[in-house]
């Protein structure tokens, strides 16, 4: 089951059978969203801290329309080999994710590692669902925070073939997808 356009996802999280070997060290069992939490080293530092929760756009949704479909994407790594992975598939390994052209989707990332990661989508505008489905805030990087999720909706109207990936350069080897328009 899918939430309305702005809201988040309520879909139930799926560990893939890819995220179970060597490749991965651990798996958030309750991941949630943190669109209030400033993040490790900014909370209760007695300064107010901006965080997702705050965003709103200055101007309305450009599509409203609620996602016809869903791509639950999980962080996934090992940190003491240092290997780095999307659903625990390197981007070697990984087959490119399909988006058909003109659909509105949503993106939901787990983050199954304890480090963030600054997740970007080339040729498209990720609207970051905070709540507010009439002014969804257009973000180019979203980083998700460790053992949390979060979702944005995405509006494929770019033709082409797109990089998707960490943009932590030290991670982009294993946490990359490419994206085909269909």
């Amino acid at each position: 089951m899918r939430g309305p356009a702005g809201l988040g996802s309520n879909t139930k999280i799926v560990h893939k059978s890819t995220e179970y070997g060597p490749q991965v060290d651990m798996r958030a069992q309750n991941p949630m969203y943190r669109l209030d939490d400033p993040g490790v080293g900014l909370r209760n530092n007695g300064r107010r801290v901006l965080t997702y929760a705050d965003l709103r756009n200055l101007y309305p949704t450009s599509d409203p329309r609620d996602p016809g479909r869903e791509i639950q994407l999980h962080l996934t790594g090992n940190m003491a080999r240092y290997m780095w992975s999307i659903n625990g598939i390197k981007y070697a390994d990984a087959k490119p994710l399909p988006f058909k052209y003109g659909e509105r989707l949503r993106i939901t990332f787990v983050n199954d590692t304890m480090m963030n990661h600054p997740m970007h989508l080339h040729g498209m505008w990720s609207d970051l669902e905070t709540g507010d489905g009439k002014r969804i805030p257009r973000k180019h990087t979203v980083i998700v925070q460790p053992g949390s999720k979060i979702s944005y909706l995405v509006t494929a109207d770019a033709k082409g073939s797109w990089a998707y990936h960490c943009h932590l350069l030290y991670h982009m080897l294993g946490m990359f997808r490419k994206v085909i328009m269909t």
